[in-house]
């Protein structure tokens, strides 16, 4: 270990301190979030997961926590009036030795704890077909237990995420800023933007319409964002609930797609390989809907198939803006890193968009 690796871990362990009273043994890296800053502490019973919060993208940190306490909260009292036959977890906040939900260190870095959810793990692509089913029920789980809670007792942390035509706008201004280095895949990002600037307004005009309801969605519901039971393989948690908000469910169930049905991951270089799996789609929906079909309207059945294609497309247009950016919100690797993400959303969506009507014949057979 070298002296800023040290001087490094020192400071985590000042940190992880305002926490816990027990001794810390360990703290390492965990997960691989391209927003905040994650770290596992073990002590000598137990571990939690330390963050060090973003507040580039999250202005509002303290909004953050409260919403996080309420819905945390919120899930907790309803499980325990449930009688599940199977084992579900929601991560806990764990205050400061002072009772505060987050600590603000030397540096003013916004830092909180998290309780670990212990025998479990996550995996950043479907395994198989149990898991897909696992992982929409788990979806459908989490949006169940918070079905009661009023969309206006939290919070809207991040103001116009999800609202694909603000991220339009984001888009041409900073093309209208920016110097573009041409090249091949630059030019087809740019082609396949253009064609889709008209239908991107769907959801959002479902919503202004009132044919699609304001509630409250998790935000990010990706399938490394759900967690798996070691020894049954059953989905246990929801995790990473920074950006539970208002909003349309509709784009809880497009992410979850996105993510889920392209077997390869959505960190793949290979992006002209990246298909979205049908099999695993029908999977997703079957486990959601065994949850889910007790709140859904017939309107909310009408948009599925938009908010699958437009959540995929949405995130390709982040990824391209934020290249086009310089790279200033998502983390990254290597110099085309959000050039390559953009580009497999975009696959993921041309491939949504080529099998529409099996993808629709899909919904409708669950309806």
């Amino acid at each position: 270990m070298n002296q800023q690796q040290a001087e490094s871990k020192n400071n985590l362990g000042k940190i992880a301190v305002q926490f816990t009273k027990d001794t810390i043994k360990n703290i390492q890296s965990f997960g691989s979030g391209n927003i905040n800053d994650t770290f596992l502490v073990t002590l000598d019973k137990s571990k939690f997961v330390l963050q060090r919060i973003n507040t580039q993208v999250f202005h509002q940190p303290e909004s953050v926590m409260r919403n996080m306490c309420l819905c945390t909260q919120h899930i907790q009292k309803r499980l325990s009036e449930l009688e599940l036959d199977r084992r579900w977890e929601t991560p806990q906040v764990i205050f400061t030795c002072d009772r505060r939900d987050h600590y603000v260190d030397e540096s003013g870095a916004f830092w909180r704890a998290i309780s670990f959810i212990e025998n479990s793990r996550s995996y950043d692509t479907i395994q198989n077909l149990a898991h897909a089913e696992e992982v929409g029920y788990a979806l459908g789980m989490f949006h169940s237990l918070i079905s009661d809670l009023s969309a206006t007792d939290l919070t809207d942390t991040l103001e116009g995420f999800h609202i694909t035509p603000l991220y339009l706008q984001q888009f041409d201004r900073i093309l209208a800023e920016t110097t573009i280095q041409r090249s091949s895949e630059v030019n087809y990002c740019l082609e396949f933007i253009r064609n889709r600037q008209n239908w991107a307004h769907i959801l959002e005009n479902a919503k202004h319409s009132g044919k699609l309801a304001l509630r409250l969605m998790h935000g990010d519901p990706k399938i490394n964002n759900i967690l798996m039971d070691t020894t049954t393989g059953k989905a246990v948690s929801v995790i990473d609930l920074d950006t539970v908000k208002p909003g349309l469910i509709h784009y809880d169930i497009g992410d979850c797609l996105r993510s889920g049905c392209n077997a390869i991951g959505e960190e793949t270089r290979q992006w002209e390989s990246v298909r979205f799996e049908l099999e695993l789609c029908q999977g997703i929906l079957r486990g959601y809907l065994t949850v889910a079909k007790a709140f859904l309207t017939d309107a909310d059945y009408s948009y599925l198939f938009d908010a699958i294609r437009l959540i995929a497309f949405e995130l390709g247009l982040r990824f391209f803006t934020d290249y086009l950016a310089g790279d200033v919100y998502f983390k990254t690797t290597y110099p085309e890193h959000n050039l390559i993400r953009a580009l497999v959303q975009f696959q993921l969506t041309h491939s949504i968009e080529s099998q529409e009507s099996l993808i629709r014949s899909i919904i409708s057979d669950f309806r």
